[in-house]
């Protein structure tokens, strides 16, 4: 113990939702229907097994590093997200581009302010750093008193701020005008804006990163693009921002499998549209059938492709996620807040899959 970083001995870990799919063989995996990580419920592309059929064929690439620096994908993405190539940077999944970001602008003793309950992993990203996390929380009902997280700002003086926007799990998005007050009337602050599920909302505040010096977004190629296995991430802000992070980014980390992958998604950015839209269609469906049971508390259906569900009390939560579990069915079971002790977490996915879902709830 006393070899380990002083910051790290008694921190809570990330608490992660079943793998079981890696577990089973290939025939079982299909069968399990896989609803707790928000990944995609179908593969990516057919362009990106395409282009990978030709990449493996290519003898001379598996000796050699990665590409540092991949100008057509950083063109797809300024194409994609409609923002200067000098305000854009890939990283190895938005996982590790936090963690860059988390050593670039915070220290120790640093305080951190984070809306919650929100994704945890950020939590411990900063915790690991040093730096010193506090929260403002959403109301019982998920809602926002948006007077008192300003008042929390002012109060706790944040070096950074983090907002998940759609908020993950609660479904919360919050809107432009507010956000932009923030970045202006605290221009000393770091305002991160996490965006992994901005697809299926829509909304951004990528627009205002030439002009506004503290804004930070990032955003995943793991949701929508349903390439969560080729850890694929990046960031919109500033260009000396990124000048800066670039310093400290290891180029070698994004590897060819995922340039090539990440290339040929956003060559076929109307597959991914397709089923965003499917899945904003599926999810009023899912919300309107779970409406109304008797188990069920409130449903929030929110603008990521998830439902949070709150059931009347935690012993029902917990009946009806094991008795899904045994049905092969994975969702989230949160925990990591007591506002979230009675709600299950679902990933929204083709109106045939969460048919399956509905038919295992309702006949419980």
């Amino acid at each position: 113990m006393k070899f380990i970083n002083k910051y790290l001995r008694n921190i809570k870990a990330y608490k992660v939702a079943s793998h079981k799919i890696w577990d089973v063989s290939q025939e079982e995996r299909k069968k399990i229907l896989k609803l707790d990580w928000n990944e995609a419920t179908i593969p990516p592309s057919p362009r990106v097994k395409k282009a990978l059929e030709e990449l493996v064929k290519d003898e001379h690439i598996y000796n050699l590093y990665p590409s540092a620096h991949n100008p057509k994908l950083l063109e797809l993405l300024s194409d994609y997200t409609r923002a200067p190539e000098e305000n854009i940077q890939y990283f190895a999944s938005s996982d590790t581009l936090h963690e860059y970001l988390v050593r670039m602008y915070v220290g120790v003793g640093d305080p951190i302010l984070i809306l919650g309950p929100t994704y945890d992993n950020f939590r411990l990203t900063c915790e690991s750093q040093g730096g010193v996390v506090q929260y403002f929380n959403y109301s019982a009902n998920f809602e926002l008193d948006k007077e008192g997280f300003r008042n929390k700002i002012d109060l706790a003086s944040p070096s950074l701020i983090y907002i998940c926007n759609p908020n993950n799990p609660t479904g919360n998005l919050l809107e432009e005008d507010y956000l932009k007050g923030l970045l202006i009337d605290y221009p000393d602050t770091i305002i991160v804006i996490d965006e992994a599920y901005y697809e299926f909302s829509g909304f951004s505040m990528s627009e205002y990163v030439k002009e506004i010096g503290n804004l930070f977004v990032t955003r995943t190629f793991s949701k929508a693009f349903a390439l969560a296995n080729f850890r694929a991430g990046y960031l919109i802000s500033h260009s000396e921002n990124i000048r800066q992070i670039s310093k400290i980014r290891n180029p070698k980390n994004f590897n060819t499998f995922t340039q090539v992958a990440v290339i040929a998604a956003l060559e076929d950015v109307n597959y991914m549209k397709s089923y965003v839209e499917e899945v904003n269609n599926t999810k009023i469906f899912f919300a309107n059938e779970l409406d109304g049971l008797p188990m069920v508390k409130q449903v929030y259906p929110g603008f990521g492709n998830y439902i949070l569900i709150n059931f009347k009390d935690v012993e029902t939560k917990e009946s009806v996620f094991n008795n899904l579990c045994k049905q092969n069915i994975f969702v989230r079971n949160l925990s990591h807040s007591k506002l979230l002790a009675s709600t299950l977490r679902i990933t929204v996915g083709t109106k045939e899959q969460m048919i399956r879902v509905l038919d295992v709830i309702k006949s419980f």
